[in-house]
């Protein structure tokens, strides 16, 4: 997941950030970690050049009226592998890892509505995200490997995965959640963003765009990560912030600028209502298998190996990233591509 680390706004403003920190709060490398480079591409390792060098196939699929970007690598007719990414992300965070499993599998990536170039809606639900899934596996071509495919959710994406899992276990063979909490933001920063929709309450201009930059530079200086951290490899950070943006006419009238491709009122817009249900008598039943790759610094995944209220399995299959935090694909993509890897060699039975 990624936000705008603009710095503080006067409260009359308008803040369009999922969630609100101030100036001096993080550190630089946190706060704004594309900023040293001013516009300039980090330089890369030859197996990442490589990996994004295999372009998907792009395409839209309608689903409930909206559309919905997919990203698909490898032949259709091997083993599908359906991956979602997280909160204010998009299918491209997945586009240099896709490629080391498209040799064995047939990969798609979606945008989830209200995020990259798919579609925003009037709201968001549970339900609704997982038929897109469903629609977007069935264009893919991902059962066509003589199975049902897996699905692999990073983060909020993650709990997608599961809410399929346990609603339509027909849909699936399988689901890998890759550093997923649940219950939503940990109590600061609930408390911080009940405080910023205060701020906005009353005034008029609550669900516009994201802010528009004139320049690509600028907008780069104010991407960093949600949960806030350090990027474990600014190559890929640059990456994904910069596939992260679209053109947008400037506030002033002047020209085209920059601007971010997700909703920024997706989180306020979001109906829980079918996810909070799986819970209601307890710990859901999931008939799917599913395991469970987390960050070993992982703030979001401590929280719940410490005791915090989770509907996961107790008995799932759990594998540590050693040196990572949540943002597995940026700080350990290559260690991320071999867990997966294996584990799909020999899971499920």
């Amino acid at each position: 997941m990624a936000e705008d680390a603009s710095p503080a706004v006067k409260p009359e403003a308008f803040d369009d950030r999922p969630v609100h920190t101030e100036p001096g709060e993080l550190p630089p490398e946190v706060q704004s970690p594309l900023a040293p480079f001013e516009g300039r591409e980090p330089e890369a390792p030859q197996w990442f050049k490589d990996a994004i060098a295999q372009e998907p196939e792009r395409r839209f699929v309608e689903s409930l009226g909206t559309r919905i970007e997919l990203l698909t690598w490898g032949e259709i007719g091997k083993p599908g592998l359906l991956l979602v990414h997280g909160n204010s992300a998009h299918a491209d965070w997945w586009s240099f890892i896709a490629p080391f499993l498209a040799q064995d599998y047939r990969v798609a990536s979606m945008s989830l509505a209200g995020m990259g170039a798919s579609d925003w809606r009037e709201t968001y639900a549970f339900q609704d995200f997982a038929e897109d899934a469903e629609a977007c596996a069935r264009a893919a071509g991902l059962y066509e490997g003589g199975r049902k495919p897996i699905y692999i959710g990073h983060s909020f994406g993650g709990s997608q995965v599961f809410f399929a899992a346990a609603s339509h276990p027909d849909r699936m063979h399988a689901a890998v959640l890759v550093d997923t909490g649940f219950g939503g933001p940990p109590p600061a920063q609930q408390k911080e963003m009940e405080r910023r929709a205060e701020r906005v309450r009353n005034i008029p201009t609550t669900d516009r765009a994201n802010r528009v930059y004139p320049d690509i530079p600028t907008a780069l200086k104010r991407f960093r990560f949600m949960p806030p951290q350090a990027p474990g490899h600014l190559f890929v950070a640059d990456y994904i912030a910069r596939k992260s943006l679209k053109q947008a006419p400037l506030e002033d009238g002047s020209g085209m600028g920059w601007t971010w491709r997700f909703d920024p009122a997706m989180w306020n817009k979001l109906d829980r209502t079918a996810m909070n249900r799986l819970s209601e008598g307890g710990r859901p039943v999931v008939k799917v298998p599913i395991a469970h790759i987390y960050g070993e610094k992982s703030g979001v995944a401590q929280r719940r190996l410490q005791g915090g209220g989770s509907p996961l399995p107790e008995d799932m299959i759990q594998i540590a990233i050693p040196d990572s935090n949540h943002h597995i694909m940026v700080d350990q993509p290559l260690a991320l591509v071999a867990a997966l890897r294996a584990l799909l060699a020999a899971w499920p039975a």
